[in-house]
Order: structure tokens, then C-alpha cells, then sequence
């Protein structure tokens, strides 16, 4: 269950950053703003505070929400905001002689951010990325508060009905540390993938990773 709250939070937690991180970067205000609102609010206020919300609160209001979502929905959300910031500083930070040459090219907006300004700021994007996927992964632990049955859940279970309090907290400490190591060696191994696919660039377009998916 955690390994299943991670990877959907993570999946959510992408497409959240770069709709709000590409949303931030718009010319126009009235896409602008609601980014810039949506940031704050889900960086200035507490992610349990969201997630009881979302599985306490909203059922008054006529809308109940199963526990995994709820859970995965706050995390991903909560997390997105923050992934955000690293897709809008990153893509700001490239060098505006980039951008330049793509107007000169003849580039509308969509394939000068597609074709040249992401491509060039994912490589940037992974470690940052990357420690955002790992702090979901332990945040993952308060999914146990809306009653998902995730590794917290089961250990506070054994602990109420053994009392081995010790053995069960020291068993998923041991496991969420393997669980960060191996989601730190896939963003390394990512890494790896792109500076690869940088080198190769120039070689071949289709055969590079960025080539396969976007071909």
C-alpha cells in the first residue's frame, strides 16, 4: 500500500508541477494568478491539515472521498505545489539566447517550451525532483491518520495489539531507508539517462530518451 500511495502520488504530483509550474510562466494574468494562489495555499498550510480536510471535512459538504484518494489527492497536490516552483524556476533560468534563436526560427510559444526549453531544464529539474519524491514518500506515513492501511497503519497495529512497540517502529524504519534508497538511485539512474541522451543529441534525435518520448 505505501509502494502504491507513492507512485500514484508521484504520478499526480508531475502533472500537478508542471500544469502549475508552466501556468506560472503564462503572459497572461488570469492564468498567472490562479497558479500563484494554488502555490501559496498548498505551501503555506500543513499537508495533514489538507488531508483531513479532504477525508473529514468535505463529506459535510456532500462529498465523500475514499481514503486512498484522499490520501493521494492531498499528497499530490501538496507535493505538485512545490514541484511546481522547480518547473517554473528552471524553465525561467534557462539562457534567453534560447529563446531568441527560437523566435528567430520561427517557433510558436507551445514548440519553443516542448521542443527547447524543457528538454534542456528536465536534467536540471531530477535532483530537485528528486528530493520532492522522497519527502512524498515518507510524508506517505500520514495516509495511516484517513485510515489507509499503509506500513504506519500496520506497525501502530502490531504495536496495540503486542505491545513490541520497539521491533514494529524499528521494522519500518529500516524499510522506509531502503524504500528512499532505492527512489534515489532511480533519479541518479535518470540522471545518467539524460546526461546520455545530451551526448547523443547531436548524433541521432529519434534513437536519444527525449527523442523516444516525445517522437
Amino acid at each position: 500500500m505505501t509502494i502504491q500511495v507513492t507512485l500514484l502520488g508521484i504520478a499526480l504530483t508531475v502533472v500537478v508541477a508542471f500544469v502549475a509550474g508552466l501556468s506560472g510562466l503564462s503572459k497572461y494574468w488570469f492564468i498567472r494568478w490562479p497558479s500563484y494562489v494554488f502555490v501559496e495555499f498548498f505551501r503555506g498550510s500543513g499537508l495533514i491539515v489538507q488531508m483531513f480536510w479532504l477525508f473529514f471535512a468535505l463529506p459535510l459538504f456532500g462529498i465523500t472521498l475514499p481514503p486512498l484518494v484522499a490520501g493521494v489527492l492531498a499528497l499530490g497536490l501538496n507535493m505538485g505545489a512545490y514541484g511546481s516552483e522547480i518547473v517554473r524556476g528552471t524553465i525561467a533560468s534557462r539562457p534567453k539566447g534560447q529563446t531568441e534563436a527560437s523566435i528567430a526560427l520561427g517557433l510558436s510559444r507551445t514548440q519553443r517550451l516542448w521542443r527547447i526549453l524543457i528538454p534542456q531544464s528536465i536534467p536540471a529539474m531530477l535532483p530537485p525532483f528528486g528530493n520532492v519524491m522522497i519527502d512524498l514518500l515518507k510524508n506517505t506515513s500520514l495516509v495511516s491518520l484517513v485510515t489507509v492501511a499503509d506500513l504506519t497503519w500496520a506497525a501502530d497495529t502490531i504495536r496495540t495489539n503486542t505491545g513490541q512497540t520497539v521491533e514494529a517502529f524499528l521494522a519500518i524504519l529500516v524499510l522506509y531507508y531502503l524504500l528512499s534508497l532505492l527512489l534515489g538511485r532511480l533519479v541518479d539512474f535518470l540522471e545518467r539517462a539524460f546526461a546520455l541522451d545530451r551526448k547523443a543529441h547531436g548524433v541521432s534525435r529519434n534513437r536519444t530518451l527525449w527523442g523516444v518520448l516525445t517522437k
